[in-house]
Formats: structure tokens, C-alpha cells, sequence
């Protein structure tokens, strides 16, 4: 059974912390994604660093905006279709399909041409917002674990609390599932070898029967939301030539993740003080950014045009909140045989405590592109142009992302641990995007690939995001309407828990999707 052990640092502070939920997986997951755009750019691959002319440049190398003497508005909405399987300790399981609504870029570029005999032949301003990242998906598996249980996540955080088992919940410095797991005896103490030690009940149960503990695992788990980014953005044209463009970016974060994780004794034991038990997590995170996007663009003749752009890190202030119940089945282990039922009610509100929210900040990585681009004919006037391939190489610091906390009165040895549980996990990963068009006097035909590196530092995390791509499109008298279609395949891995003392187990996920883009756009 192949398994990972990671972030121990970040287990290893949790004693003495008003502990919350940042773990190194928030920081990928604001910066592995696949940005939306306009049915064009997304036909192509997404390739738009140095092809211009596009609102979407907007978010990828402002420099093209440069391209832009005319005016217009563009609206770009989309559906997608997700669907999803996975494999856990040898398990198969699909989830259920899912269909969500989106909006691609959407906004307007104002284009004026300079006055001669000025250098400046063009500048342009845009305003646009666009979905950069997309949370919405479903993910389901299940599988027999005769290694570990949920359960040893709440008893390893307890027992480095150094807090005694009886402590007032609402007050201790545990996370809720913690506080939880202790209000239902899903935990409890146990003396081994002379030792008094904080453990979860399915161990509990094997060490005293001299077994294995042998759990058929269940997580369900379904996530929404997005991140939708606000631009503005200017860019002039030397000479037909040279472009030059800049970018301010507000990124807007709805997350919101819903996720039921169940075990079940396996053992065919009905007498060992474990039936079942199972949490259910609800948590949101919500916040606003801001980052700065450069560009240059160098059109060395009519059909040649390199680029390069730099995005800087976005800056986010986020907050976050977790409800969340645990129910479970000990047997006869409790005086009152039956369930035992605590959610965030039982730990906070009965002794008149608000459910917490926490602050922080996160620092996301830079990314540097570069593109080439080459078009069929020699001539300057889009009307002769028959087509064009173009294709861009990024590269994106996932290593890099930082948290810290937002309060003054924070105390940032969390965060530290979680920086170099960043630091140790992810390293930098190269993307590529290429496409091409051909066009056919109103009408066009494109296609195109993308590829995401994986971010992970370990080999035997399989990760990588790939799509594939193609679109038609139409340009008349100031109209132009393009539907783009996109197949998207994501390869992930999935942690249900984290211990500190031993391997993990994760499942590995493949989450394909289809999605299909209209824009339409107006000339003025």
C-alpha cells in the first residue's frame, strides 16, 4: 500500500495555538488552475501571451491590449459538465456529475489611435472581470484501510495539546473536529504500558482485542464557488512594433467545501465498542486580492510576434469558518448504548460562544511567461490574415505561497509550520498552452492543447491538469460571435487526514470535465 507522510511540522505546533484550518493544500489550491477566458483564447489553448488583439489579454500579458485601435464589449458565458473517479487503497468509485454555470471574460476594451507623427500609433484601456479559478466539483471514494483511522488525527492533536481530557471544549485551542471527537468519546484515554495516551476508539478496540483495526472508509466530498478576478488594464503601441501593457487585478474568493468522511468497523466484531462513526465538515473561505500583471510584446516583422509578462503575487485577505457534526455508533462502550451526536451547537453556543472565524493572509506565487507566435500571411491588416499557431510557456513558483495572520495579537508559529509544510511539499512546474487558427474569410476554425505541470515535490503523487480544445468563430460588420468547446482531464491526490507518526493514505482522483463557451461582441 503506497502512502506519504507530510506536514508534520504543521501537526507538531498545534499545542498552545488558537488553531485553524490552513494547510499547504489552500495554498495550491488559489494557485493550480486553470484560468477561464473568451471562447476564442480558450479554443486555442488558452495561448495568449503574445497573440494580442484579445480582452483576454487583459489577465495573461496586458501587452496586447496594445493591438486594440477600435473599441468593443465582449460577454463570454459557459457550462460546464464533471464527472469523476478515484482510487483508494485499490478501491474504484465514481462520483456523482455535476453541471455548473460559469462566466469567462466579460467586459470592455476602449482602443484610440495616437496622433502622428507621435511613435505612439495606439493605447487602449480594458475593464474586465473573469472566472481565473473554478472550485465547483464532486468527489467520492471508499476503500478498506487496515492501516489507520480518522479518529488518530483527533487523538494525535489532543494528546501534543498536553491538555487534560476534561478540559472545557469551547475554550481549548483544538481544532473543532477535535473538539468534537472529544464530546463524543470518539476519543478517549487508554493506559498502555503504564502510559496514560489519548487515542481514538478503533484502536482502542484492536489494542485491547490484539488486532488489527480494520475500517471501511468513506469521503464524500463536494466543492463550490470560484475565484472572479476584476482587471483593469492600459497598454500602448510604439510603432506597430513594440507593446507595452500593464494590468491591476482584484480577485474576488467564494470557496466553500461540504465533506462527509465515514468509517465503518470491518472486523465482523459486533461487540468491540466501534460500530461506525463519521464527520461532516462544512467550510467556507472568503476574501478579497490584489496583484499587478507587465507585459511586452515584439513584433520583429508582420508575421513574427514574441512575448514575455510577469504576474506578480496576489496578495489575499481571507477569512474562514468551520461547522461541522460528528456522529458515531460505540456500542456498548458508553453507559447509554446508542449514538453519540455533537456538532458545533454542543461545543460553542451552550455556553453562549460564538462558532469562531479566523483571519489570514496568503501570498500566492509569481508567474513568468514567455510566447511566440507566427501568422500565415505578411500582411499587418487582420482582414488578409488567414491564420496563425501561437503557443506560451509559464512557470509558476507553487513553493513559494506564504500565510500569515491577519491579527495583530496572531501568533505566527502556525503559520511558520505551515510555510514549511508549503516550502517542503510543492516546487515550481512549467505550463504549456498552444493553438492555432485558420480563418476563412468571416469565418474560423481553431484548435488547441494545455498542459499543467504537477506542483508536488514527491514523485509518487500523480498530479496534472490537461486539455484539449478547438472552437469556430465568426467576424462581421463589427459582430463577432465564437463558441469554443474544451475537454479538460485533472489528475490529484487526496489526503482524508493527516498523522504525524506514521504514513498517510490518500486516494488518487481523475476528474474530467467538458465545457462549452459562447462569446458574443460588439465593435463601437
Amino acid at each position: 500500500m503506497t502512502m506519504k507522510k507530510v506536514f508534520y511540522l504543521c501537526i507538531s505546533v498545534f499545542a498552545g495555538l488558537p488553531l485553524i484550518a490552513q494547510v499547504p493544500e489552500d495554498a495550491i489550491r488559489m494557485s493550480w488552475n486553470a484560468p477561464s477566458g473568451t471562447a476564442r483564447q480558450q479554443a486555442i489553448g488558452g495561448a495568449m501571451g503574445s497573440l494580442g488583439g484579445e480582452i483576454t489579454s487583459l489577465y495573461v500579458n496586458p501587452a496586447g491590449l496594445g493591438f486594440f485601435k477600435t473599441s468593443e464589449f465582449v460577454l463570454s458565458p459557459s457550462v460546464s459538465f464533471l464527472k469523476g473517479k478515484s482510487n483508494y487503497l485499490g478501491d474504484f468509485s465514481s462520483a456523482e456529475k455535476q453541471n455548473n454555470f460559469n462566466l469567462g471574460t466579460t467586459g470592455f476594451v476602449f482602443g484610440s489611435s495616437g496622433n502622428r507623427p507621435s511613435r505612439w500609433n495606439s493605447t487602449a484601456f480594458s475593464i474586465a472581470i473573469n472566472r481565473t479559478a473554478n472550485f465547483n466539483g464532486r468527489s467520492f471514494y471508499q476503500g478498506v484501510n487496515d492501516y489507520s483511522s480518522f479518529s488518530e488525527a483527533f487523538a494525535e492533536e489532543f494528546s501534543q495539546s498536553g491538555l487534560p481530557i476534561n478540559v472545557v471544549l469551547y475554550t481549548a485551542p483544538l481544532s473543532l473536529g477535535t473538539k468534537l471527537a472529544n464530546y463524543t468519546y470518539l476519543i478517549d484515554t487508554l493506559t498502555v504500558n503504564g502510559d496514560i495516551e489519548v487515542i481514538g476508539l478503533p484502536q482502542r478496540s484492536a489494542i485491547l482485542s490484539n488486532s488489527d483495526a480494520v475500517v471501511l472508509q468513506e469521503n464524500d466530498i463536494q466543492t463550490r464557488g470560484g475565484i472572479t478576478e476584476l482587471a483593469l488594464g492600459y497598454a500602448a503601441n510604439m510603432d506597430d512594433r513594440i507593446y507595452i501593457g500593464g494590468s491591476l487585478g482584484i480577485p474576488i474568493v467564494n470557496y466553500e467545501r461540504s465533506a462527509t468522511l465515514r468509517e465503518t468497523d470491518a472486523s465482523g466484531d459486533a461487540d468491540n465498542d466501534f460500530n461506525y462513526a463519521s464527520y461532516q465538515e462544512d467550510y467556507s473561505s472568503k476574501g478579497i486580492g490584489i496583484n499587478a500583471k507587465l507585459g511586452l510584446i515584439f513584433k520583429p516583422a508582420n508575421q513574427i510576434r514574441a512575448g514575455l509578462s510577469v504576474h506578480s503575487p496576489t496578495l489575499y485577505g481571507l477569512r474562514e469558518k468551520t461547522t461541522g457534526r460528528i456522529e458515531a455508533d460505540l456500542e456498548g462502550y458508553l453507559r447509554d448504548p446508542g449514538l453519540s451526536i455533537a456538532n458545533a451547537d454542543s461545543i460553542y453556543t451552550q455556553f453562549g460562544a460564538d462558532i469562531p472565524e479566523y483571519r489570514f493572509d496568503l501570498v500566492s506565487p509569481w508567474k513568468f511567461l514567455i510566447s511566440g507566435s507566427y501568422f500565415f500571411t505578411e500582411s499587418d491588416d487582420v482582414t488578409q490574415q488567414k491564420g496563425f499557431i501561437t503557443a506560451d510557456i509559464e512557470y509558476v513558483t507553487h513553493g513559494s505561497s506564504r500565510f500569515s495572520s491577519a491579527d495583530q495579537t496572531g501568533d505566527n508559529a502556525y503559520f511558520r509550520a505551515v510555510n514549511e509544510g508549503v516550502k517542503y511539499a510543492y516546487k515550481g512546474a512549467f505550463n504549456f498552452r498552444a493553438g492555432g487558427e485558420l480563418k476563412f474569410s468571416t469565418f474560423m476554425t481553431r484548435l488547441g492543447f494545455a498542459w499543467y505541470g504537477k506542483p508536488y515535490d514527491d514523485k509518487e503523487l500523480k498530479a496534472s491538469r490537461m486539455n484539449i480544445s478547438g472552437g469556430l468563430g465568426y467576424r462581421d460588420k463589427g459582430i463577432f460571435v465564437d463558441l469554443a468547446y474544451i475537454y479538460s482531464m485533472h489528475k490529484d491526490v487526496h489526503f482524508p487526514y493527516r498523522l504525524a507518526d506514521k504514513a498517510n493514505v490518500f486516494a488518487n482522483l481523475k476528474n474530467n470535465s467538458s465545457n462549452v463557451l459562447l462569446t458574443v461582441g460588439f465593435k463601437f
